[in-house]
Order: C-alpha cells, then structure tokens, then sequence
C-alpha cells in the first residue's frame, strides 16, 4: 500500500496519542471525519496498523532490569528457536541477525531471579549453543514509534 501526505499525517497524530479520535484528527488535517475514519480503516487492513496499545513506563511497573542477549544456534533449526524464544516471559523483541551469532533478544525482568530462569531456560533449549547477556545499565532512548 502506498502512503500519501495524509496517511502519514494521521499515523504521525496516533504516534504522539493513540487514544486521539477519528473528529480530533480530521480536525487537524482539516479534513472530513470520514476522510480519516476510511483511511483508518485502510491502514488497519493493509496491516500497517496492527493495533492500538498504550506506552508503557516498565520501571515503574517494576520491570527494572533490561537485557539484551547474543544466542548462537546450531541445527538448522533457527526460526523454530525464535519462535520459542518470543514465547517466554520478559521477551520485548526477538531479531534475526547477520554477524558473529544468529539471534539478539531485548528482554526485561523484575528481579535477577528471573533474569537467571530466563538464561536457563534459553540454554536448556536444543539447539542453542551459548548465549551472552549484556545488562543495560542506563537507557538514554527506547522508543520504536518511528515515521
């Protein structure tokens, strides 16, 4: 699907406030309410927009350790590997990479307790050969509403 000015005007409203509505944002594109709530539609059933979700402070919902973790697989068996690893708790994100190891995992915990059940499991499953976990110690930015 191809994007024009006013669906990249109304995507970058939902960006800044998610709970904006179809008047509010034809109001500031000076565009009729049923302009946007077609095109919000579109957007919807292209699957540029998966969905609606609010942002979240983890830290203060106790979520005070990130870590991103390197895993290296072996056995062919890569995107059977992601896939499980998407699943367990904590999981923010789960990227196939190109370089020195097969997969990079952002992931976020409450205690180190789970932070170490989490590493446990992940070297408990078949097929994944060593992991590296690096702990963030302080996040200047964290913010994937790009546009």
């Amino acid at each position: 699907m191809e994007l024009d000015e006013v669906d990249l005007r109304i995507l970058s409203i939902l960006l800044e406030d998610g709970r904006a509505s179809c008047r509010e944002i034809a109001r500031e594109l000076g565009v009729s309410t049923a302009t946007v709530s077609k095109r919000l539609k579109k957007l919807e059933s292209s699957g540029i927009i998966k969905g609606y979700t609010a942002l979240l402070d983890h830290e203060k919902l106790g979520y005070e350790i990130t870590v991103v973790t390197a895993v290296t697989v072996s056995g062919g068996r890569l995107l059977d590997i992601e896939r499980e690893i998407a699943k367990l708790p904590g999981v923010c994100a789960v990227y196939d990479v190109t370089g020195p190891v097969d997969v990079m995992v952002v992931a976020k915990f409450r205690s180190r307790k789970d932070l170490s059940k989490f590493t446990k499991t992940l070297l408990a499953m078949p097929n994944i050969e060593r992991t590296c976990t690096y702990v963030v110690l302080t996040t200047i930015k964290e913010d994937f509403r790009l546009l």
